[in-house]
């Protein structure tokens, strides 16, 4: 189905591009109208201008994702104390 409206299209492509020439050189169309005729002609004739992404004014995120452990025993070794529970509800239990 995408195919033959496609195929449709394609078959008006010369009309377009007449019909966007016309109305870019009425002198009596409105001038956004024959603006967005041009806009339209050089897009087809030349490809869209590149927008390019410099990252300024905005701020700069860096994610540093450790490298994954290769056996399980690597895994429990970097937890290190970590793998130990430690109680920290501030209970008299603690002190003792």
């Amino acid at each position: 189905m995408i195919a033959e409206v496609k195929e449709l299209a394609r078959a008006h492509t010369g009309e377009a591009i007449q019909t966007l020439v016309s109305i870019m050189t009425n002198a009596k169309a409105a001038p956004a109208a024959r603006v967005s005729a041009a806009n339209a002609l050089l897009d087809r004739g030349y490809g869209k201008p590149l927008q390019h992404i410099t990252g300024e004014g905005g701020p700069v995120y860096v994610a540093r994702i450790p490298e994954p452990c290769k056996t399980v025993e690597q895994w429990v070794a970097s937890l290190g104390d970590q793998s130990s529970p430690k109680p920290s509800n501030g209970s008299a239990a603690e002190a003792t």
